[in-house]
Formats: C-alpha cells, structure tokens, sequence
C-alpha cells in the first residue's frame, strides 16, 4: 500500500521557511503557526481576557495612530518573512510603509518581507516564547522596537533596538511610555492594563497634538518616492 505523506505542521516540526509555508497553505483550518528558528510553534485556543480582549484594545490604540498618521500602516496577525529559518505571525505591527522610507516590503504574493519597525506581542506571562526566542530573532533582523504585554503579570515592556539590543524604553514623569521611532505615539500604560481604552486614547490624542508629531508626518511626506 503507497502512502502519501501528510502535509501538516506539529508543535516542534524542524522545517525551512519554504516548507513551512506549503504545510501551512494545506491547513485552512489552522489559524496562527510561528516559525522560529526554525521550530514551528503553534498556538492555543484563544481565550477572552488574557488575549482577546488585550488585542483590541492594542489594536483600537494602534489604528488611532495610524488613522493620524499618513505613510504608516497596521497590521494585525500578519505574517512577515525574516529569513529562511523565521517566519512569525505578530499580534500586530506597525510599519513605514516602503514609498515613505520604511524597512519592510510586501512581497508580490501579499506577505510583509523583511523588519517591521515596530512589532507588537500578547504574552501570558514572562515566561512565554515572546519574550526569549522572538525577542532574540526581532533583534538580530532589525526590528527597531517591540512591544510585549504579559497578561498575567499586570507588565507591558517595550523596546528600543540600541546597537543591536534591546533597551527597555523609560517611562515618562506620568508614568506612560513613548515610540522613539513613531513619534506621537504614546501608551498610558496604567490605563491599559485597566481596560480603560478612553484614557488610553486620550493620552494618545494629546501626544498626536504636537507639532512634533506633525513635523513627524512631514518628514514622512518629505520621503514620499
């Protein structure tokens, strides 16, 4: 008896990134599978509180930037091509977009290639792969900053890429945190870790307000090609 093999993908599967792909394309069903350093991961089910109800709130928070900021684009659960061995599936990333001067490219069947400048991740706690083996592979391929929010923990980390490593950002005198690449976007960290998307957005207002954020958006425009 000839059996065909199966094209699916396990927790564990040691793949490239090519047949990673063709395994993936052949599970419809499959909603979310990482590819790290090789390793396929492949997530849970989804629960309310300690991701679905973070994610949008992240993702209103995010979408209210880009919204105000002409020549960035959002993405939610998007997959992006690093290299060979890497191939995440983000919570969401914000990027330049590529006519305006950014790192990242969409590539001609519709995926994001290369570091998007700002990259977004729902952890349950310290622990989760987010905050080791991702951390690492962000850094090494030049994404300029990643934001985690560890549910469980009550913690929302965000970092700058400084000569090669991450950074935590510091926050400022009221306790929120800013982009050092998105100028104008800001996070009223106690007010997300309430649930308390007015204030969130509030605070996000007041920061898109400035004249530096506009001068931000004209600089975009300025390397509009």
């Amino acid at each position: 008896m000839n059996l065909q093999p199966l094209h699916i993908l396990e927790n564990g599967d040691r793949l490239s990134r090519v047949e990673f792909e063709k395994r993936y394309h052949a599970m419809p069903h499959l909603k979310k599978a990482e590819l790290i350093n090789g390793i396929v991961y492949m997530s849970s089910p989804v629960r309310y509180y300690r991701h679905g109800k973070p994610h949008a709130l992240l993702i209103t928070w995010l979408g209210t930037y880009e919204a105000n900021t002409v020549g960035v684009a959002l993405a939610d659960n998007c997959t992006v091509r690093l290299d060979d061995q890497n191939e995440p599936q983000p919570d969401a990333v914000l990027r330049i977009m590529e006519q305006y001067g950014g790192q990242s490219t969409i590539s001609a069947d519709d995926y994001i290639e290369g570091a998007p400048e700002l990259v977004v991740e729902i952890a349950s706690s310290s622990v989760s792969y987010d905050l080791h083996d991702k951390k690492a592979v962000y850094a090494q391929h030049g994404v300029k900053e990643y934001l985690v929010w560890q549910v469980l923990d009550s913690t929302v980390q965000w970092f700058s890429l400084q000569d090669g490593a991450y950074q935590l950002l510091s926050p400022a005198e009221d306790g929120s945190l800013a982009s050092r690449i998105f100028t104008g976007l800001s996070l009223d960290v106690q007010a997300l870790l309430r649930g308390d998307a007015r204030q969130v957005l509030q605070n996000l207002q007041r920061r898109m307000s400035t004249p530096q954020h506009q001068s931000f958006v004209d600089s975009l425009q300025q390397a509009l090609r």
